[in-house]
């Protein structure tokens, strides 16, 4: 029996996308921020996105090879912002701040549509519900599900900035079946990538793995080999209460 449904929430409960529009307003916002730090970087805009960029080329390498997500001090100061040479004293107290602005403004967020209609549903009938997800702030996500409504829809929220672990690695999905108190056998998990949200919950033991595709998961799933494929691919989030429900012989 499916007792705990979980959610990957990057592309999965929210839409989320980059463009040209998004990059220029991160990129001169965190130009904004540093200033008004006393951290001036004194480059171009260009010679500013150029170092941004092959700063998180870099962090992306040691994460993927190594499954591990530091903290936004360590990313910051060690990687993105690294060739700048900033003191650590003015830095570090407002590298969450950073984070945090750069997980807003970077990417355009927005909640799927019928997502608290979906969840409701899962919930009135008895089911608990989680967030596993990939990100570089502490809080972001946090107050992402408060300014959507849906914070209280949730028993747990694992985050990859807090645990130091990343999708794929089972351990995430593991830390946040112990929190829920439930078995992998009686978990589902949603998400919008075979890499990252289908691979770790079936190498984890999740009785069933679900796909909703969202605009990046053309670029998170680039050359990487199906290990695993989703039990269900869905278009409209709803039909994740369905499936459950089926699972559960309601349906």
């Amino acid at each position: 029996m499916i007792t705990t449904v979980m959610f990957d929430m990057g592309g999965t409960l929210e839409d989320i996308w980059v463009d040209a529009e998004s990059e220029r307003a991160a990129i001169e916002k965190l130009d904004e921020m540093l200033k008004s730090y006393g951290l001036d970087p004194k480059v171009s805009y260009d010679e500013l996105k150029a170092a941004v960029d092959a700063g998180w080329v870099e962090y992306g390498k040691y994460r993927d090879a190594t499954q591990i997500e530091l903290k936004p001090i360590p990313i910051w100061k060690d990687y993105v912002l690294k060739s700048f040479g900033f003191p650590d004293e003015q830095l570090i107290p407002h590298c969450e701040e950073i984070a945090h602005m750069w997980e807003i403004t970077h990417y355009h967020r927005g909640l799927r549509p019928r997502v608290r209609e979906m969840l409701d549903a899962l919930k009135a009938d008895g089911l608990r519900l989680g967030v596993i997800s990939n990100t570089a702030a502490l809080f972001q996500v946090f107050d992402s599900l408060e300014e959507y409504g849906i914070r209280d829809c949730f028993d747990d929220v694992t985050l990859s900035s807090v645990t130091g672990l990343r999708k794929p690695c089972t351990d995430i999905f593991t830390v946040s079946m112990r929190e829920l108190r439930c078995a992998p056998e009686n978990c589902v998990y949603v998400g919008d990538t075979v890499s990252r949200d289908i691979i770790g919950s079936k190498r984890a033991g999740y009785a069933a793995a679900i796909q909703i595709k969202s605009k990046l998961t053309g670029e998170k799933d680039a050359g990487i080999a199906k290990e695993f494929m989703p039990d269900y691919i869905v278009e409209d989030i709803y039909d994740v209460y369905d499936i459950v429900a089926k699972l559960n012989g309601k349906a």
